[in-house]
């Protein structure tokens, strides 16, 4: 017996419609689901916009005020897609309203906000996944489960990058995102909460680290109406950007690894530049998000000048057989937050976390604060 789940989407920029997206796809890649989601309200205040999103993809009614949501007995379920400021009063307020959530990273400003949205999914006994999506890939599951395996012997440092160039354009408008009020940090909540997630679901938990930090394009155009993704501006008042554009730092694991993360928003030239490269006593494992279907892999008793095999990753490897038949078959990005989807929806259902949850939020954003202060400090921070 399959039942419909009513679901909104508050905040419908780039992310919300992935999110749509993926709700409408979940039940064609996994049939067994027992729910099937049902779009209710889209929330947005940008004038228009949820209209417009509702006559696109058959939302039943349009809001301004997420409010309405919070009070709607038709949904049970909220995806917060709303920008970073908002993370904290609109999940803490869903959970309270008995609302499972499925929110973006990095889950507000601060690990305090991310504590306090865990905290009431906790005491409200609700359902809370988070969108760390790059360790959906199959290829990530797989090097989880060679590294997990002893494969590469004792694992003794890895490496994780996150170069792109979205806000290498001077004419970038100075959005939301530049602003500590509203977007908190810059890359490090953009980027490097993805690195800090991908190292701890690879090796652990990280016990301390040391940052620098620069911003790079220090003064951006206003923008003179309403922006979505990363808006171009010019001819606008110039404001001062008040985040990071650029952060590097080392990691020291529990497990006595040692590991790099780099990011960075202005990297001209690099295009999502994500991924990660792990080293072991016996052998490494390699991961371009670019390349997401393929897993480099050296392994055996070689040790000196052992090669690398890549491997095309297929059925068997993480949820890869609910997209495609075959090994060597791509998939992309989306594919990733249908995968999401499907562990918000099944952890509904079982009552049971699956995938990225508040706890990994707060692990996360633990980091990037102590990342921040590392940087203010130049001073090691133990987490």
């Amino acid at each position: 017996m399959v039942s419909a789940l009513g679901v909104a989407v508050v905040g419908f920029g780039w992310m919300g419609r992935v999110h749509t997206q993926a709700y409408a796809r979940v039940p064609h890649h996994f049939p067994q689901l027992p729910v099937r989601p049902e779009l209710v309200t889209v929330v947005e205040d940008v004038p228009g916009r949820a209209e417009e999103a509702a006559e696109r993809f058959g939302f039943a009614t349009t809001a301004r005020d997420w409010r309405e949501v919070a009070a709607d007995p038709r949904v049970h379920a909220v995806s917060i897609t709303a920008p970073n400021f908002l993370h904290r009063e609109i999940g803490v307020a869903m959970a309270e309203a008995g609302k499972h959530i499925w929110i973006e990273k990095p889950v507000g400003l601060t690990a305090a906000d991310a504590r306090a949205v865990a905290d009431a999914v906790a005491k409200a006994g609700v359902q809370g996944t988070v969108g760390f999506n790059y360790r959906n890939a199959p290829a990530v599951a797989y090097a989880r489960e060679l590294i997990a395996g002893g494969e590469i012997g004792t694992v003794t440092h890895v490496r994780v990058r996150l170069f792109s160039d979205y806000a290498a354009h001077p004419e970038g408008a100075l959005t939301w995102r530049y602003e500590r009020e509203r977007g908190g940090s810059g890359v490090l909540g953009d980027l490097a909460s993805h690195g800090v997630d991908l190292a701890r679901f690879l090796l652990g938990d990280i016990t301390a680290l040391t940052a620098d930090t620069a911003i790079f394009v220090p003064e951006r155009a206003r923008p003179t109406g309403a922006t979505a993704g990363h808006t171009r501006a010019t001819g606008g008042e110039l404001g001062p950007v008040e985040n990071e554009d650029y952060v590097n730092c080392l990691l020291r694991f529990a497990s006595g690894a040692r590991g790099v993360l780099e990011a960075s928003r202005v990297a001209v030239g690099e295009q999502n530049n994500y991924g990660f490269e792990v080293h072991g006593t016996k052998g490494a494992v390699l991961w371009d998000f670019r390349r997401m279907g393929e897993l480099g892999v050296s392994r055996g008793t070689a040790y000196q000048d052992q090669s690398v095999s890549t491997v095309f990753v297929g059925p068997g490897h993480g949820a890869y057989e609910a997209f495609q038949p075959g090994s060597a078959n791509a998939m992309g990005y989306d594919d990733l937050k249908v995968i999401e989807a499907h562990h918000f929806l099944r952890s509904i259902t079982e009552g049971t976390s699956h995938g990225a949850t508040l706890a990994d939020a707060v692990h996360s954003a633990t980091a990037l604060d102590a990342m921040s202060r590392s940087a203010e400090s130049g001073a090691w921070v133990s987490l």
